[in-house]
């Protein structure tokens, strides 16, 4: 064999092999940045040591991108170059173009295409497999990458682009949200678990302010009145808890709680010989719990670790003036998670949208944005509001009369009834 055979067949075995590792570094690259990581974790508690490894090395992701496509241009550089030099001694001039074409399309198909869509159809064992080597890669290639970096944000400095190395571009709840929307749409995830799921994620994101019953709908009991008066009221009441207040209906005193009260109301009948006129001697400041206030600004996360460690169910809420606002239970907040709760004592209720045929629904002013996102699958904003209502006077920038219209945010409002201040009904159609 001649000088020249040897030579050729090197630089042809040369350029397949450099192909070879610029196809593992582009597969290494989509399996490292395509994978979950939680699958990979869920691999890695499995006893998957490239799981694990995956996990550290992707930890740095702009160090690991930087590193890959480092190795990947300059393999794919000297592959180029070999090719033209081999083609040019083989077909003179002309290689040059015939090189330039037939490296283009084996890089496409074999160093690109190829090794990317295996990475993308099995991400998670495709980054197991890749992750130790590519740890190696990236140790030895980090003072160079780090040079680059550091360039490559000084660059983007002088145009008014600045970075954060540290900062993740996406959270990882909103990637959780993300994916769950994503399956919806795809019908892969139904509406009802999509909302619990959603709503589990949103508690640390919504107030007490946004979810309590408010003041106007609250049931409470005058502390002062005789105590016939107060059991009569407690026994009818579809509430197990009441707000006592003294002087002023704002001016909360206690909480009687039903259990409570007819304990007491049995000590006192049974002592008088089950003369139930005894009840008149009863102090109901002595059965009335203590009232636990909380700010109306606290998350409903916060709120509910509150509730479950101090073993309690019922808070009433205050603003920052300790002005008593409305009151919230444990129930509420787990209704944001699962929906709806009725147990046998609740009032049965008419569904609170009422459809019409023109397309337009009817609903109550006070229904928050939050469950009619929830029943109709909209998507209002409800960070200037917490009701359709408020939605409806933020926007308009006044309280609309009756029969007056509005459109925003892709639907059309109608006010049907006004109740002083107040939008009692309102008609919503989606443009």
């Amino acid at each position: 064999m001649t000088t020249f055979d040897t030579a050729l067949w090197l630089t042809a075995g040369a350029i397949i092999a450099l192909l070879i590792i610029s196809a593992f570094f582009s597969g290494s690259e989509t399996a490292l940045t395509a994978s979950s990581r939680a699958k990979l974790r869920a691999l890695a508690d499995k006893g998957s040591g490239g799981a694990e490894t995956a996990l550290k090395i992707t930890e740095d992701s702009e160090r690991l991108i930087g590193s890959v496509l480092l190795g990947n241009n300059v393999v794919n550089i000297l592959s180029a170059s070999l090719a033209t030099a081999l083609f040019t001694r083989l077909f003179g001039d002309s290689g040059v173009a015939l090189a330039t074409l037939v490296m283009t399309l084996l890089v496409l198909i074999f160093a690109e295409v190829m090794p990317k869509t295996y990475a993308i159809t099995n991400p998670e064992r495709a980054a197991s497999l890749v992750s130790r080597p590519i740890r190696v890669i990236v140790f030895l290639l980090s003072p160079i990458v780090g040079t680059v970096q550091i360039l490559v944000r000084a660059m983007l400095g002088m145009v008014g682009v600045r970075t954060d190395p540290d900062s993740a571009v996406l959270s990882y709840q909103e990637e959780i949200a993300g994916t769950l929307a994503l399956g919806h749409s795809e019908g892969a995830v139904d509406k009802e678990d999509r909302d619990r799921l959603l709503g589990a994620l949103d508690l640390g994101h919504r107030t007490v302010e946004e979810v309590m019953l408010h003041r106007s709908q609250l049931e409470t009991v005058d502390i002062d009145a005789s105590p016939a008066e107060i059991i009569a009221q407690s026994v009818n009441s579809p509430h197990s808890r009441l707000p006592a207040w003294r002087d002023d209906p704002e001016n909360i005193v206690g909480v009687i709680h039903v259990r409570d009260l007819m304990r007491e109301v049995h000590r006192v009948v049974t002592e008088a010989g089950g003369d139930f006129s005894a009840v008149a001697t009863l102090d109901i400041s002595t059965v009335a719990r203590e009232p636990y206030f909380v700010p109306d600004t606290t998350p409903l996360d916060e709120q509910m670790r509150q509730f479950l460690s101090q073993r309690r169910h019922f808070g009433l809420v205050i603003d920052e003036y300790g002005a008593l606002q409305g009151l919230i239970t444990l129930e509420d907040i787990l209704e944001e998670i699962v929906g709806e709760i009725v147990d046998e004592h609740d009032i049965p209720t008419e569904d609170p949208i009422t459809r019409l045929e023109t397309g337009a629904i009817e609903i109550d002013g006070t229904m928050t944005i939050r469950d009619l996102n929830r029943a109709m699958d909209w998507a209002l904003p409800d960070e200037e509001a917490n009701t359709v209502a408020g939605l409806v006077i933020h926007e308009a920038q006044q309280i609309p009369e009756a029969g007056q219209v509005f459109q925003f945010h892709g639907f059309r409002f109608m006010v049907v009834e006004r109740v002083e201040n107040r939008l009692t009904r309102l008609r919503v159609r989606k443009m």
